[in-house]
């Protein structure tokens, strides 16, 4: 049986238009692939901790004595389990809110979601093929040349390498925020494509 694991971190909750967006994409994933369990893991409820200093020493300690089954590696050992990915932020300060680098901080770990092999190079641990990656933007920055400003996918993308997934797809809908646009035609726009990527994979 598929395993899907919803990552969300809109920290705006049913307000959020990004959290839209994936309840959209997972209502047509669950209709394609009814035998799929989607699990959610909530970030603004789970509230993990930054790996402070004392953070670190309890990880260091616990990863050196091989503990790789305690509790402060569930949700890494949860990702690389996963058969796919599916993750909602908003585009925030041109990468997306703390809750979700502290969550990818936690499942970065060497031995769970990835590793080395004998010639020292990093190899992808995670199950998953693949990575969905849905967002809003409030300005437009791929069609206006700016693209290159945009940091969030593009580390979520080089991470599905480091992790070893071996697709990342973005849906991003963008401009919501300016008065111009119609915002409405744009969310729907984004829908219509995560619809068709839901069916599509």
């Amino acid at each position: 049986m598929e395993q899907l694991l919803f990552i969300n971190a809109c920290v705006r909750g049913e307000h959020s238009r990004t959290l839209k967006l994936a309840r959209h994409f997972l209502e047509a994933y669950q209709a394609k692939h009814p035998d799929t369990v989607i699990t959610e893991r909530d970030l603004c409820r789970e509230r993990l901790q930054p790996q402070y200093p004392e953070i670190l020493e309890q990880r260091d300690a616990l990863w050196t004595a091989g503990q790789l089954d305690q509790p402060m590696f569930d949700a890494a050992r949860q990702f690389a389990a996963a058969d796919r990915i599916v993750i909602a932020a908003p585009f925030w300060d041109l990468s997306y809110p703390a809750i979700l680098k502290i969550y990818l901080e936690r499942i970065s770990v060497a031995n769970i979601t990835f590793g080395y092999n004998e010639l020292g190079e990093m190899v992808g641990l995670s199950k998953a093929g693949d990575m969905v990656f849905l967002t809003t933007r409030g300005g437009a920055y791929l069609e206006t040349g700016l693209g290159w400003m945009e940091m969030g996918a593009r580390q979520l993308e080089a991470l599905c390498a480091m992790y070893g997934v071996d697709r990342f797809h973005c849906v991003a809908a963008e401009g919501l925020d300016d008065d111009r646009r119609d915002r409405q035609a744009i969310l729907a726009e984004a829908m219509d494509r995560a619809k068709l990527l839901a069916e599509a994979l």
